[in-house]
């Protein structure tokens, strides 16, 4: 294995992806936290038979992860190319969802009030689509909790934030985001996932990296949900 990092090969909003030797890369959190619990987490994904990366080494005292580097387009990119098969993709999405949580979540993650293991950030940018199948990346905010949950949190995030470019563009990209959104929550849908999207809005309006005005269309998202709650009630 290599003893140095290669050239950078892709930044996120958490982290850095370094070449790393042959068929390796290092993921390094920008903040310098301690990461190795999503080593351990991703692990224990793999050992239940989930398409996550194979974990080789945990260095810089558990501040980087060394993994398999994935060759394949996000998820995300392929959706732009391939729009006529967004439904499929949409389908897939909710497949790997539904692999996840029959995963039990082990006691050592955080508790978000379910049993299940959760990833929390898992959108089409986070699934990197390969020759094997799809390959599910990034996982520091995976926990054990309520499978619908999960679905929340994706929901929010494929319809919520926003996208590179000018107001304008958002404007006439938000009707074909929200319809990606409910294609993908089509199979969930009802009052349970209302008020999980509820508690998914309230906890990713605390999320530092969303702006203001991603934080209003989250706000809006759990609003029209906490409303279709109500009325399922009556």
């Amino acid at each position: 294995m290599a003893t140095e990092t290669g050239p950078l090969l892709a930044s996120g909003r958490d982290g850095d992806i370094f070449e790393f030797g042959p068929g390796r890369v290092l993921r390094r959190a920008k903040s310098g936290r301690v990461i190795e619990g999503e080593a351990r987490t991703i692990t224990y994904a793999r050992e239940h038979g989930y398409p996550v990366p194979e974990i080789h080494d945990v260095l810089a005292g558990g501040t980087e992860i060394v993994m398999d580097r994935i060759d394949g387009p996000s998820m995300a990119d392929e959706m732009m190319r391939k729009p006529w098969k967004m439904s499929s993709y949409c389908r897939e999405l909710a497949d790997l969802h539904d692999r996840l949580h029959v995963i039990p979540g082990p006691d050592w993650l955080p508790d978000m009030g379910g049993d299940r293991l959760v990833h929390l950030d898992l959108h089409p940018l986070n699934v990197l689509m390969t020759a094997s199948g799809p390959i599910v990346i990034d996982w520091p905010n995976a926990a054990r909790g309520d499978p619908l949950l999960d679905v929340g949190f994706t929901f929010i995030l494929l319809t919520c934030p926003r996208v590179p470019g000018s107001n304008l563009v958002n404007l006439v990209l938000r009707p074909a985001r929200v319809g990606l959104g409910r294609t993908f929550t089509k199979r969930y849908r009802g009052p349970d996932l209302d008020r999980q999207l509820v508690q998914a809005a309230e906890l990713k309006t605390l999320d530092t990296n969303m702006s203001p005005d991603e934080v209003v269309n989250i706000e809006r998202a759990g609003a029209r949900a906490q409303a279709r709650v109500a009325r399922s009630s009556r």
